[in-house]
């Protein structure tokens, strides 16, 4: 009996000592900075890999084979729409021209001879000297002749196109690039190795991608993708120096089609080159602002991460509060817009959320720049027990 009431006796210490602890727990208080939260205003940057192309590069082709008989470009020169950067040997097509035009005349000359048949034999029908087999047979001489007339005009026209295609021309204003042709280079219709390229550098066509998810964030934010090319703000182009590019531009395009391998939609920006500053076959980062009004915003101090989820302590009744978050997957580094889980005008622990357990008594404490410094030596030393602190704690 005097073991049992000792056990007993020992028993309630026991469970004693343990709600005391418990209580303990339960009882923890501390100052915080406190932050009651508004709406404000917020432009975010993303840089996006992207490549330059030329408004149009066009790769110019020989439309007659022959020898280069001379080279009227200069490569890198800026040439017009029209100007004309090789010749090709023009003695065959000249005088192929020639011979279309004997043909020409020849065939003039015998519709001419159908033509005076027909009406001669039209009179002797006339007073009955001929039979209608006659007539129609020199009716239809005049119209084979007529035929023959019409096909060597456009045998004619052949031959002076072939004759036009021996200057090879620029088909739009640009830059010409480099060229492995010279005096003398035999060259084809046939070939598919381009004699030069011409650049049209007026315009500059930055293309990027962006993610499926990026894509929906923008036609959630304007409504559609229609609306969001007209609404988005003007984009800027990091070259690869390091610089900005002076002249902004703006996105032009969005393709509605999600490339099933990378996940991605493409994107266009156009710039204005009117510097020539930008060159075709390029890459750069296109800088994209991301406008949110009105959001609420947190420094990136009040939260702590569990399993990919994002966590704040809301301050209720003085009580600070484990609150599940969702916030706007670009960030400057330094606070989050939070799109859900908070709300205008409540409070939150500004800072040290990884210090937190979930139920402890807070109380506002004004923040200096030395108590800034600890609290942030103190969030990395704890980083490494931060996960098992707050499972345990939060119950999230």
């Amino acid at each position: 009996m005097k073991y049992r009431n000792s056990f007993l006796l020992l028993l309630c210490s026991l469970l004693a000592f343990s709600c005391s602890q418990n209580e303990t727990t339960s009882n923890d208080s501390g100052e915080y900075p406190l932050m009651t939260l508004k709406r404000e205003d917020r432009r975010l940057t993303e840089q996006y890999s992207a490549v330059i192309r030329g408004l149009q590069d066009v790769e110019v082709r020989p439309q007659v084979s022959g020898t280069i008989t001379q080279v009227c470009v200069d490569e890198g020169a800026k040439v017009k729409k029209g100007q004309v950067l090789f010749i090709i040997d023009q003695v065959p097509y000249k005088a192929a021209v020639e011979v279309a035009r004997a043909a020409v005349a020849t065939a003039e000359a015998a519709e001419e001879i159908a033509r005076q048949t027909l009406e001669g034999k039209e009179m002797l029908y006339a007073d009955k000297v001929i039979s209608d087999f006659d007539l129609r047979t020199a009716k239809n001489e005049y119209k084979s002749a007529q035929a023959a007339t019409m096909q060597a005009h456009a045998e004619l026209v052949n031959a002076q196109n072939d004759l036009s295609y021996t200057e090879v021309k620029s088909p739009v204003d640009g830059v010409a690039g480099m060229t492995d042709f010279r005096i003398g280079a035999l060259v084809s219709a046939s070939m598919t190795e381009p004699l030069i390229s011409v650049s049209d550098n007026s315009q500059m066509l930055a293309y990027f991608s962006m993610t499926e998810k990026q894509v929906l964030a923008l036609t959630r934010q304007y409504g559609s993708i229609d609306n969001a090319i007209k609404s988005f703000p003007e984009v800027s182009l990091r070259l690869n120096d390091g610089s900005v590019y002076e002249h902004p531009g703006r996105i032009d395009v969005i393709s509605g089609i999600i490339d099933k391998t990378t996940g991605t939609a493409s994107l266009r920006a156009t710039f204005d080159n009117r510097d020539g500053r930008l060159m075709s076959g390029g890459q750069a980062n296109v800088i994209v602002p991301y406008d949110r009004p009105a959001s609420i915003v947190i420094p990136q101090e009040a939260t702590y991460e569990i399993q990919n989820r994002t966590f704040a302590y809301k301050v209720v009744d003085g009580i600070a509060r484990s609150t599940s978050i969702e916030v706007f997957p670009i960030n400057d580094g330094k606070e989050y817009i939070v799109e859900s889980g908070l709300n205008e005008g409540d409070v939150i622990v500004s800072e040290g959320a990884g210090l937190l357990k979930d139920g402890t008594k807070v109380t506002n404490r004004a923040q200096s720049p030395e108590d800034k410094a600890t609290r942030n030596d103190s969030l990395l030393s704890a980083n490494v027990s931060l996960v098992t602190d707050n499972s345990e704690g939060t119950g999230v």
